[in-house]
């Protein structure tokens, strides 16, 4: 974890604040002082002091947030009218999100401090599943879905596979679930407009082992002792796929 991170994230001030605690030389790690804010520590390992003070690592935390829509998945924005930060007590403000959701996206986030589990969600090669629900305009065909599933191009690259179910078609409206793991900037909105659906809801319902569950819009809960060790399980996956490549 760069020093600047390690500061902000345990309650020492700001990102923006630790970068100038950092460059005067108010920081020092195992006894040298830093004043480079990208060093690299270990919280597990390194001690960490500021202006004289050791600077104990928060306890890990695992957030899930049924974020809702017109919210924004950042800490600060100043073109947001509200962010996912404002759901959660200040004890909980050192944790960050892990991916995105679009600002017109409900459902599924997962909060946490530990960087590995994020590492581990995030990185393209783990190939993390996510479900979304979707409604949208239009009855969705076989032919459209067959193309969606194989994959489509946006900018110019094609989509990886995917699943779509069909939960319900009336009127004019489709209903589906889709299973992906790619992560693009508003991917399912946009796969589903290359094919001519104007989707008019998405919700974020699974994210690899976590499942959003009956949760209000706006609520978060910690995660149990099983999903931990779920996501740990898959850190340990992770770490393995690491050392064969």
């Amino acid at each position: 974890m760069r020093l600047q991170v390690f500061l902000s994230r345990n309650g020492v001030s700001s990102r923006r604040e630790a970068l100038g605690l950092v460059q005067r030389g108010s920081v020092e790690v195992n006894g040298e002082v830093v004043d480079e804010p990208s060093y690299e520590v270990d919280p597990k390992k390194d001690r960490v002091m500021c202006k004289g003070i050791v600077i104990e690592p928060n306890p890990y935390k695992y957030i899930l947030l049924n974020k809702p829509k017109n919210v924004t998945t950042a800490k600060h924005d100043p073109h947001a009218k509200s962010t996912v930060y404002e759901l959660l007590p200040k004890n909980l403000q050192f944790v960050v999100p892990v991916g995105r959701l679009d600002r017109d996206t409900e459902g599924l986030i997962l909060l946490t401090n530990d960087g590995d589990v994020a590492n581990c969600f995030t990185h393209p090669s783990f190939k993390i599943e996510k479900t979304y629900y979707v409604g949208m305009e239009g009855n969705l065909d076989s032919e459209s879905k067959k193309k969606l599933e194989e994959g489509i191009y946006l900018d110019g690259k094609k989509t990886a596979p995917c699943k779509i179910q069909i939960l319900r078609k009336y009127k004019n409206i489709t209903e589906a679930r889709i299973t992906l793991h790619e992560g693009r900037n508003r991917q399912v909105r946009r796969m589903f407009g290359k094919v001519k659906y104007r989707v008019k809801f998405i919700q974020r319902t699974a994210q690899g082992p976590l499942k959003l569950g009956a949760s209000r819009p706006g609520s978060w809960r910690e995660l149990t002792k099983d999903e931990v060790e779920q996501l740990k399980q898959l850190v340990e996956k992770s770490r393995q796929h690491d050392n064969v490549k």
